[in-house]
């Protein structure tokens, strides 16, 4: 994982790293993610913006993670599997639809649970 997150970042955390111990509290040896707890950035507040404002900015995070990403691999190498048809393309488009239906759903799954009683609720928390 931090190797990847290396591979990806334009600047990754000063902080990030892993450790090993060799003997943990149950006796079994354990890797452990270490990263900056906050690296205060600050984000912008998607639940509050415009329409128009939101697809922007979901183009720009969409831009930025396909750079990361394609700092991690041979670009040439994965344009030539692709190919110049539009059938990635359209995978990925139908993934994402079927994801997001998959969230619909999940949100109103947990909304009934929470009407039900079965999940706990507090308003503002």
């Amino acid at each position: 994982m931090v190797l990847g997150q290396r591979f990806m970042q334009a600047a990754s955390d000063i902080f990030l790293g892993w450790i090993r111990v060799e003997r943990g509290l149950d006796g079994q040896q354990h890797d452990y993610y270490v990263r900056q707890l906050r690296d205060w950035k600050f984000s912008f507040d998607v639940a509050g913006m415009p329409p128009d404002w939101l697809r922007q900015y979901a183009s720009y995070c969409g831009w930025t993670l396909a750079r990361a990403h394609a700092k991690t691999g041979d670009r040439f190498a994965i344009a030539t599997y692709l190919g110049s048809s539009d059938v990635f393309d359209e995978a990925v488009a139908d993934f994402a639809a079927s994801y997001a239906d998959q969230n619909e759903r999940d949100y109103s799954a947990l909304l009934d649970a929470i009407k039900s009683g079965r999940v706990p609720c507090e308003a503002g928390v």
